[in-house]
């Protein structure tokens, strides 16, 4: 592997690889965060760089574009870490890119209860960090990540005042790095749930044994819209997890919620955080599959002033964008059935492929051949502590529409 010979790069202490003469460099230098497989000269000498190993990126004229962290077996080889030739990637550096996040999330928040690092957008690519209070749920979704797990463990213990982080490596990404799926407990105790204050609800986060991290910060900003719509409605919450929607509608005077999930467990936390927050003589629960429910129900004549519908993410990647779009149109023909005259409709998607445009456009379609018709009140996006990266629409990938239908 030959030297970068750009006068912006000194001597380094790893090793330089190459894009393609064909590729143009022009979109890297305006800060895309990946190189893929089919960019790079992956020659022999590449391929034997270990996972997880740091590189420097060059053009096909051996001017420096960054420093990447390496991964010659996923099909993004190459992530981008720092934009300096002379940066050493270590703990001293994680340690300035975790105060940094730590510190633009204190000042948006009153407590510790948040998304502390989302990827590429707080500049530590592949890697998810949420914070409950003193625990951390760390999922290192990139070898690079898995290779500093000690660093990370030390920077949020000594420096972030953390007591527990728990490795969570249940995520699809990991399968793609070629990494592992054993959830651990790198350091303190785990005793039980995590009572979760937001929007004036509590919530019990399972940070153990729960879905990704445990709780879902994300949907933060639209919980709140919701529960100012709720006051003295009766809501339907589907897909309900551990009643996001539901118990924070409650807290704020919704007259009856029903939660619907598939998971016995998620509507357990869910009925633990409705007496927590004193609204449980408001709150049902209805277990099962959310489509075959939502018929039994609509079968019945059941009608709410509120139907909100949050489910997983049907296409996550392109190749299931079609099915899962019949499936958020389905999604929307059913709640708008639900729906009663002159009442709300939420739907929601986590879906990186889908975006909003073909979201929305799925949505107006079921609700249309529910033969309803609707107006647009709000659209809304992930909370503050999930920014977006400026060159990546996968990272805006969750959206939130809320119609008032006929």
């Amino acid at each position: 592997m030959k030297p970068a010979t750009s006068g912006a790069m000194t001597d380094s202490i790893y090793p330089t690889i190459r894009l393609l003469p064909k590729m143009n460099a022009q979109k890297i230098r305006f800060g895309f965060p990946w190189v893929f497989s089919n960019e790079l000269v992956m020659d022999r000498r590449t391929r034997k760089l270990p996972s997880g190993s740091f590189v420097n990126v060059v053009d096909s004229n051996a001017h420096f574009l960054g420093i990447c962290a390496f991964n010659a077996d996923s099909k993004i080889v190459a992530r981008f870490m720092d934009r300096k030739a002379e940066q050493v990637i270590d703990r001293d550096w994680l340690r300035g890119k975790l105060i940094n996040a730590a510190a633009l999330r204190d000042r948006l928040y009153d407590a510790p209860f948040y998304r502390l690092v989302h990827a590429e957008a707080d500049g530590l690519p592949g890697v998810i960090i949420d914070r409950f209070g003193d625990t951390a749920v760390l999922q290192p979704n990139a070898s690079w990540a898995e290779n500093m797990l000690d660093d990370f463990v030390a920077v949020l213990t000594d420096d972030l005042n953390i007591k527990t982080v728990i490795k969570n490596a249940s995520g699809r990404a990991r399968k793609l790095e070629g990494l592992d799926e054993d959830n651990a407990v790198l350091v303190g105790t785990v005793d039980g749930v995590i009572p979760v204050s937001m929007n004036g609800a509590t919530f019990m986060a399972d940070v153990e044994g729960g879905q990704k991290t445990g709780l879902f910060f994300d949907q933060r900003p639209n919980h709140a819209f919701a529960a100012g719509l709720a006051k003295d409605l009766r809501v339907l919450d589907v897909f309900s997890h551990v009643g996001g929607f539901s118990l924070t509608c409650l807290a704020h005077g919704a007259s009856e919620v029903t939660a619907l999930d598939g998971s016995e467990a998620a509507l357990e936390l869910a009925s633990q955080g409705a007496a927590a927050t004193g609204v449980s003589d408001k709150f049902n629960t209805l277990r099962g599959d959310a489509f075959d429910k939502m018929k039994e129900l609509i079968d019945a004549g059941e009608k709410y002033d509120l139907v909100i519908c949050d489910p997983p993410a049907f296409a996550p990647n392109k190749t299931a964008l079609k099915a899962g779009l019949r499936a958020y149109e389905r999604v929307a023909r059913y709640g708008s059935q639900l729906v009663a005259p002159n009442g709300y409709l939420g739907l929601c998607s986590c879906s990186h492929a889908a975006d909003i445009q073909s979201f929305r456009t799925a949505s107006l379609a079921g609700i249309g051949k529910s033969g309803r018709s609707a107006q647009i009140l709000h659209t809304g996006f992930a909370g503050a502590d999930h920014p977006t990266h400026a060159s990546l629409g996968e990272s805006a990938y969750l959206k939130a529409i809320f119609f008032r239908l006929d």
